[in-house]
C-alpha cells in the first residue's frame, strides 16, 4: 500500500484545521467586506451600498450651515450711550460742604444704587426730583443732576454710571470667559465687541459655535466666522440672549481602525480622511483599505440624487464604500465630508483571517490538537 510522503501529509493536515478553524468562524472585529456587499438592496438587504466617487462627494458634500437672518443684520446700532425706559442707573454725588444734603455719616460722597429708569422714562433723585433720564446720554443726564443739585448745595460732583439690570442689557451663557449680564455699552454694541467684554470663548475657536436669541428670533454661528464676516457681527438690542458652546457632532468610529469609539468633531468641516487620522489610521497589518464604510442616514433628496432613483421616498439607509488603493482614492477621501452621527467601519483584511488561522495552528490551540502532534513530529 501506498504511504504519503511526510511533506504531503502535513499539507493535508494544514488544510484540514484551516476548514475546521474557517468552519468556526475566527473572532474578527465585524463583517467584512463580503459580508456587507451581500446586505445591500440590490441583494435583497435593506441599505444602499454606494461606491463613492467624484459624483457621489459632490452629491453628500453638503454641511450644516449656520447665519443670521436679515432682521438680525439688518437692525443698526443701538446709541449705547442713550438710556432707555427700564435701564438701571448707578448714580454717586459728592457734595464740596461738611454737611450736605445728602451727605450722611459716611462722608461727603452719597451713593444711589440701582436706580430704575421707569416706564416713562423717569427717575427720582432726591433734592433734584424726578428727572427725564430716557433719551439723554449718561453724561447729559449726570449735567442735569448738576444743574438741579447746584441750587442747594455748593458745587455738586456727579457721576452717572450703568449697572447690569433688565434694561439695555445682555446676558451671555455658556463656554464663555466670564458668563454674566452685560450693559450694551460704547465698546459692546455688536456682537463680537460683548463676547470679548465677556472674556471671550472658554472652547477651541474653531469648533465654538455662537447663538443669539432675541424675542422668537434665533440665529447661530461661527465664532471663526465673526471674524470673516463684518456683516455676521451683528448690533444687539436690550434683552437679548447669547449662548457659547462647542460644537456638539460627533461620529463613530469602529473596525480595524487604531480607536474605537466616539469621537467628537475637531473642526468645523471634517472629510473621511481627517476621521480616519483622528482615530489613528489605518493598521498596517488587518485593515482592509478597499473596504473603508461610511454608514449613515440620508436624506431623501441626497438619497435618490445618489442612487438614481427618483421614486424614494422618506430617509434612506446609505452605506458609502471608499477604497483607498483606487487611482484617486485617497483624494476622494480628502474630500468626502463625515457628518454628524455617521459610523465609520473599517474591514479587516483578508489576510488578517488568514494570520488569525495560521497563528492558531502554530500556537497549537486547536479543538483536535497541534501540527506536531497531528504530523507525528
Amino acid at each position: 500500500m501506498q504511504r504519503f510522503p511526510t511533506r504531503a501529509r502535513r499539507g493535508v493536515t494544514l488544510l484540514a484545521l484551516c476548514g475546521l478553524i474557517a468552519a468556526c468562524q475566527l473572532p474578527k472585529s465585524g463583517p467584512n467586506k463580503s459580508e456587507i456587499l451581500a446586505g445591500s438592496v440590490e441583494n435583497g438587504g435593506n441599505a444602499f451600498v454606494v461606491e463613492v466617487d467624484d459624483r457621489v462627494t459632490k452629491a453628500t458634500s453638503s454641511i450644516p450651515q449656520f447665519g443670521f437672518s436679515s432682521s438680525f443684520r439688518s437692525a443698526s446700532s443701538v446709541a449705547a450711550d442713550t438710556v432707555r425706559p427700564g435701564d438701571v442707573l448707578g448714580l454717586t454725588v459728592w457734595e464740596n460742604v461738611d454737611d450736605g444734603l445728602l451727605s450722611g455719616e459716611t462722608g461727603a460722597a452719597t451713593a444711589l444704587e440701582e436706580v430704575q429708569v421707569d416706564s416713562d422714562g423717569f427717575i427720582f433723585v432726591p433734592y433734584a426730583g424726578r428727572l427725564r433720564a430716557a433719551g439723554n446720554t449718561p453724561e447729559q443726564l449726570r449735567v442735569l443732576i448738576t444743574n438741579e443739585l447746584k441750587e442747594q448745595t455748593p458745587d455738586p460732583q456727579v457721576e452717572v454710571r450703568r449697572v447690569a439690570g433688565d434694561g439695555s442689557t445682555v446676558s451671555l451663557t455658556g463656554t464663555i470667559g466670564a458668563p454674566g449680564i452685560y450693559p450694551i455699552e460704547r465698546p459692546t454694541r455688536t456682537l463680537l465687541g460683548m463676547l470679548s467684554q465677556a472674556g471671550g470663548v472658554a472652547v477651541g475657536s474653531d469648533i465654538a459655535l455662537v447663538t443669539l436669541i432675541r424675542g422668537d428670533l434665533k440665529g447661530t454661528v461661527w465664532y471663526e466666522d465673526l471674524f470673516k464676516n463684518p456683516n455676521l457681527d451683528v448690533a444687539l438690542r436690550g434683552g437679548d440672549r447669547i449662548l457659547v458652546e462647542a460644537d456638539s457632532r460627533s461620529y463613530i468610529a469602529l473596525g480595524a481602525t487604531g480607536g474605537q469609539s466616539r469621537i467628537a468633531f475637531d473642526s468645523q468641516d471634517l472629510s473621511a480622511l481627517e476621521a480616519l487620522a483622528q482615530v489613528g489610521g489605518l493598521q498596517g497589518l488587518s485593515s482592509d483599505p478597499t473596504g473603508i464604510f461610511i454608514l449613515r442616514k440620508e436624506g431623501q433628496d441626497i438619497a435618490r440624487n445618489v442612487t438614481g432613483r427618483a421614486e424614494l421616498q422618506g430617509d434612506q439607509r446609505m452605506i458609502y464604500l471608499l477604497n483607498l488603493t483606487a487611482p484617486n482614492g485617497l483624494f476622494i477621501a480628502r474630500d468626502f465630508v463625515i457628518r454628524d452621527d455617521d459610523t465609520i467601519y473599517v474591514t479587516e483584511a483578508p489576510y488578517a483571517q488568514w494570520s488569525k488561522s495560521i497563528s492558531l495552528i502554530a500556537g497549537g490551540l486547536t479543538p483536535v490538537a497541534n501540527v506536531a502532534t497531528l504530523t507525528g513530529n
